[in-house]
C-alpha cells in the first residue's frame, strides 16, 4: 500500500498540498538536503520512495540500523560524477562518527542528503549536519486522512480490493482514532480485523467495531522521546495551572504509554517545591510520600497513589517565592562579589577562635522574646525571598512584616 506517487499521497497538506514546498521540490527536481522528522507512520519513506521515482539524479538507500561508515563510502563512490542523492531511514540511529562521515560530502554538494527521523533532528544529529539540511516535520495523519488511507486500502487492488470487505464508519473512526495518526499502524490494525474477522458462506467479509476491540484488545500510543518530553511539559504546566483535569489527563497519557512511573513521582515532587512551595508546604510532604510509595507498592495500583499527589498538586494553593528565591540569591553570587561571613556567625568551636573573633558578638534567638532578635546575617543585607500572598505563605509574609519592620 506505499504511494507509487504525489497523487496517492495522504497528510502532510502543508509540505505536499498544492503549492506546499517539498511538493515543489519534488516536482520540479529541485532536492536539497533534507531531513524529513516526525512520528512513525507519517509518511517520511513513502516520500523518499516517490522521490526515487521521479528524480533524474542517482539514488542510493541505506538504513542506519544496518549501515556503517564503510556502506556511506561505498555508496559515495558509486555516485561517480552526476548528481546523487543518498537516502538514510532512520539517521538518528547513526553515531557522530558515522555522520561526520556523510558531513564533507553533504557541504561539498557531492551527495544530496535526505534523512528520515523519528526524533528531533536539533537533538539527534550532529549541529552542522542539522544546520545544512532543510529541515521538514511531518505530523500525525489527523483522523479523516486515516480513514482516507482505510477507504482506499479497501478498495486498491494493492491492498483488499481482489477481496469482498465491508467496512462501517464507526469501524472506520475506531482506527482512526486508535492509530495515533499512524498510517502504518491504521493498515496493520485494518489488516489483523481482516485476518481474525470471520468469513460467512457468502464469502463477504465484514469488519465491525465489535470485532476490531476483540482483535486489537486496547489502544496503541506513538511515544518517542521528543512527545515524552511534550507529555511531561503539560503534566508539569498543568500542574502549576491548577487544572486538576488536565494533569490528572497527561498523566493518564505518560501511564499508557508506560512512562516510567519513578521519573512521573519525581516531576511531581519538583512541582510541588518550584510551583506551590511554602502557599503550601503539605504539598512536598504528599509528593514525597507518593514518590517512596511508589517504590514500596509498583504500579497498577500506583496509578491511584500519583493521581492523589497530582491532584493535591494541581489544587493546591500556587507560590514560586522559592524558586525565585535561590535563583536570585545564586545571581547574587556568580555575578557580584562574594560577600564575607559576618565575624559573629564564624564557627567558634575550636580551641582559640575568640582569639581570632571568631562567635563573639552572637545572639541566640530562642534566649529573646519571640525567639527572635535582630542582628546582622548577611555583610551587605538583601532580600531574596519575597512571600506571596497564597495560602500558608501569607502568614510567613505577615511574620516576617512584622519582624522587619522591628528592625527599624
Amino acid at each position: 500500500m506505499m504511494p507509487a506517487s504525489l497523487q496517492e499521497f495522504v497528510g502532510q497538506e502543508g509540505l505536499l498540498g498544492t503549492g506546499g514546498p517539498l511538493r515543489r521540490l519534488i516536482e520540479e527536481d529541485r532536492i536539497v538536503s533534507l531531513i524529513l522528522y516526525g512520528p512513525p507512520g507519517t509518511g517520511k519513506t513513502a516520500i523518499a520512495r516517490i522521490i526515487a521515482k521521479k528524480t533524474e539524479a542517482r539514488f542510493v538507500s541505506l538504513n542506519a540500523v544496518t549501515a556503517g561508515v564503510k556502506d556511506i563510502r561505498n555508496a559515495i563512490a558509486y555516485s561517480g560524477s552526476g548528481r546523487t542523492i543518498l537516502f538514510i531511514d532512520e539517521i538518528h540511529r547513526f553515531n557522530r562518527l558515522q555522520q561526520d562521515a556523510l558531513l564533507p560530502h553533504v557541504e561539498s554538494g557531492e551527495i544530496t542528503l535526505i534523512g528520515a527521523s523519528t526524533q528531533n533532528p536539533f537533538f539527534a544529529l550532529v549541529p552542522a549536519l542539522a544546520s545544512r539540511s532543510t529541515i521538514f516535520e511531518f505530523n500525525p495523519l489527523a483522523p479523516e486522512d486515516i480513514k482516507l488511507l482505510i477507504r482506499h486500502a479497501l478498495a486498491s487492488e494493492k491492498g483488499f480490493g481482489k477481496h469482498r470487505v465491508e467496512m462501517d464508519e464507526r469501524a472506520l473512526d475506531y482506527i482512526a482514532v486508535r492509530c495515533s495518526g499512524d498510517a502504518r499502524k491504521a493498515l496493520n490494525m485494518l489488516e489483523l480485523s481482516f485476518l481474525t474477522a470471520s468469513t460467512p458462506t457468502s464469502g463477504k467479509v465484514t469488519i465491525t467495531v465489535e470485532g476490531l476491540r476483540k482483535s486489537l484488545q486496547q489502544k496503541s500510543f506513538y511515544y518517542d522521546e521528543d512527545l515524552h518530553y511534550d507529555i511531561i511539559s503539560a503534566f508539569i504546566k498543568s500542574m502549576r495551572g491548577s487544572d486538576p483535569d488536565a494533569a490528572v489527563y497527561w498523566l493518564a497519557r505518560m501511564i499508557a504509554s508506560g512512562e516510567d512511573p519513578m521519573f512521573i513521582a519525581r516531576r511531581i515532587v519538583i512541582c510541588a517545591s518550584e510551583d506551590v512551595g511554602n502557599a503550601d508546604p503539605m504539598a512536598l510532604n504528599v509528593a514525597v510520600s507518593a514518590m517512596q510509595a511508589i517504590e514500596k507498592i509498583g504500579m497498577p495500583e500506583g496509578r491511584i497513589i500519583l493521581a492523589q499527589a497530582v491532584l493535591y498538586v494541581a489544587t493546591a494553593p500556587k507560590s514560586n517565592a522559592s524558586y525565585m528565591a535561590i535563583e536570585k540569591a545564586a545571581d547574587a553570587v556568580v555575578n557580584n562579589p562574594l560577600q564575607e561571613v559576618p565575624d559573629h556567625l564564624r564557627d567558634s568551636h575550636y580551641k582559640g577562635a575568640e582569639k581570632l573573633g571568631r562567635g563573639i558578638g552572637y545572639k541566640y534567638p530562642h534566649n529573646y522574646n519571640g525567639h527572635y532578635i535582630q542582628q546582622e546575617y548577611l555583610e551587605h543585607e538583601q532580600t531574596f525571598y519575597e512571600p506571596s500572598d497564597e495560602g500558608y505563605e501569607q502568614n510567613i509574609k505577615t511574620t516576617m512584616k512584622k519582624r522587619r519592620s522591628n528592625q527599624k
